[in-house]
């Protein structure tokens, strides 16, 4: 009885530090497993190329490198940008990250992984929350018009 409540004791401690860790959620003790963030002016750079091809479909990924299943989409969203390759446009959002914040406020974020697909106009015309399996996305992909 006294090493189950020691154990139990112990598990609630965890469960409380993951619960604060995840409040903070800025994602430092990560650090590095992120990449470097741009600098302004390889921003600027980046911004001021013209774009290479105009996409049918834009698959935003919002989610995380330190969540679970969206890391699970992770393989998927690289397959889609292979197999797609000059027909969608695959963007990931970390919401762990002050730009991936303003990402997740800006398209209205409840959970993540969160997958949004935008036309060529760039709206959006599907919204997935979840763990999406690849299946899934192609369907979506193909609502787009993609082929």
């Amino acid at each position: 009885m006294l090493i189950r409540s020691k154990l139990t004791r112990g598990l609630a401690v965890v469960a409380v530090l993951t619960l604060i860790f995840l409040a903070l959620g800025d994602g430092t003790v990560f650090a590095q497993d992120k990449k470097p963030a741009a600098t302004a002016a390889q921003k600027e750079t980046t911004a001021s190329k013209p774009s290479v091809f105009k996409p049918r479909v834009t698959f935003v990924e919002i989610g995380s490198v330190n969540c679970i299943p969206c890391r699970a989409m992770q393989p998927i969203m690289k397959a889609v940008e292979e197999e797609y390759k000059g027909q969608v446009k695959v963007v990931f959002h970390d919401v762990w990250t002050p730009q991936g914040k303003e990402d997740a406020m800006k398209y209205n974020i409840r959970v993540i992984p969160t997958q949004v697909f935008l036309d060529l106009d760039g709206k959006e015309y599907y919204r997935h929350e979840g763990y999406f399996p690849k299946e899934g996305v192609v369907k979506a992909l193909k609502m787009g018009g993609v082929k």
